[in-house]
């Protein structure tokens, strides 16, 4: 059989990954996540992007796509700015080099030359793996042709966890890697943190302190209107872009220094 199933006894993304690397018999890995569904031609042109360009890992757009009002709602959220930040796997951009992509087709003999997958990444993993990609001196590679259909999280609570465990390991990167830290990293535990004094200091002091959280609920509530295309989505996306925020801002806040351990 072509396919073969590879036992990993811990569950772990990492783990599993290694493990299927390992026993890979070719050069080229292509990497497909659960929820996601990639085009006929994308492993055909990664291929090609991989041999014109001589990177070692190359990855293109995360499609957010939903079927469910809410799952589509997401989608919109996470393809905008205002949703996830400038990240060109997210929302799009010209082929070029790029600090991480999603997924990724990978050159096998590069991953096995920095040591695989850091397996103490539960989360975040791939971003770590593309980080020590570059500082050993390959490329990585954003090529907008490669689209990967995403299929959102099913209701606001699994999209609260799912983000807070981003925040989570995003703070893990930050501790191995402090000159890794960013404004975009900082800038939903920044909000967190204003918007948490600001009700506090609102309700206890004075009322003109809630114009933080009030500005805070008022861009998002225009950002909606923005990036929705139907106001099924508009009526939403507050709530989504709230818990997208809020919970990756909690999540890095938060997160312990155990975490990896």
């Amino acid at each position: 059989s072509r396919v073969l199933l590879i036992d990993s006894p811990t569950g772990r993304t990492p783990n599993g990954l290694n493990l299927a690397i390992a026993k890979a018999r070719h050069e080229i890995i292509v990497r497909i996540d659960g929820h996601s569904e990639i085009d006929k031609t994308y492993i055909a042109d990664a291929v090609e992007t991989l041999e014109k360009t001589g990177a070692v890992n190359v990855g293109g757009i995360m499609a957010a796509e939903g079927v469910t009002n809410f799952q589509k709602a997401t989608a919109c959220a996470m393809r905008s700015i205002i949703g996830v930040g400038p990240s060109k796997f997210h929302t799009g951009g010209k082929s070029g080099p790029a600090d991480t992509v999603y997924l990724g087709v990978f050159k096998k003999s590069a991953l096995l030359q920095i040591g695989g997958f850091d397996e103490r990444f539960t989360r975040a993993q791939d971003w770590e793996m593309n980080y020590r990609l570059r500082k050993a001196g390959g490329a990585i590679w954003f090529d907008p042709r490669l689209i990967v259909t995403y299929r959102p999280r099913s209701n606001i609570q699994k999209l609260a966890r799912q983000y807070f465990e981003y925040g989570r390991w995003r703070r893990a990167i930050a501790r191995s890697y402090p000159e890794t830290v960013s404004v975009r990293y900082l800038a939903a535990p920044v909000a967190l943190l204003i918007n948490l004094f600001s009700i506090i200091f609102g309700v206890f002091l004075h009322e003109i302190f809630l114009i933080p959280v009030l500005g805070y609920i008022a861009l998002i509530t225009f950002g909606g209107l923005l990036v929705g295309k139907s106001w099924q989505e508009r009526i939403r996306l507050p709530f989504i872009l709230m818990a997208m925020h809020m919970s990756w801002g909690w999540g890095f806040i938060s997160s312990p220094r155990k975490l990896m351990s």
